[in-house]
């Protein structure tokens, strides 16, 4: 299965977009804190809006907590300083897409953490995706692949 994971997200609705994400695609949604809003139940009702009762939401205290209780598979950043194109990744079923701060993306522990760096490729000459945008592109791109190889 799948995972998004939003690690210290900036701004509560590109979470509720993940969330909803999530939801949609059966994609569990694992949140790094600290997040730049306060991060609650009723928050994350606002900003999901009814998909938060449907998606499966799990919360970290840390990096480090996050580390401590991930689940096995690969840990998959979606970065612009990336080593290739989504488009050329191959995508296993236990995957853990990793999506960055909106401000800042991740740090360099993370970078070193993850075993793969991906782009989603931007011929129009964008400098970045909004990072909800990123992860819905990504995770739909996942699927396509794994369902292929069913």
């Amino acid at each position: 299965m799948l995972r998004l994971c939003a690690f210290q997200p900036d701004i509560a609705q590109n979470l509720g977009a993940m969330i909803r994400i999530g939801a949609c695609f059966d994609v569990p949604v694992d949140v790094i804190s600290p997040c730049g809003f306060p991060f609650s139940v009723k928050a994350l009702r606002r900003s999901a809006m009814d998909y938060a009762d449907i998606a499966e939401v799990v919360h970290h205290d840390s990096w480090a907590a996050y580390q401590a209780s991930r689940r096995p598979g690969r840990l998959v950043l979606l970065t612009t300083a990336a080593d290739g194109d989504l488009w050329d990744f191959e995508f296993q079923h236990r995957d853990t897409l990793i999506m960055g701060r909106e401000s800042a993306g991740v740090p360099a522990d993370v970078h070193g953490a993850v075993d793969a760096r991906v782009r989603v490729p931007m011929p129009g000459g964008g400098r970045s995706l909004n990072v909800a945008v990123t992860a819905g592109i990504s995770i739909a791109e996942a699927m396509r692949q794994l369902s292929k190889r069913k």
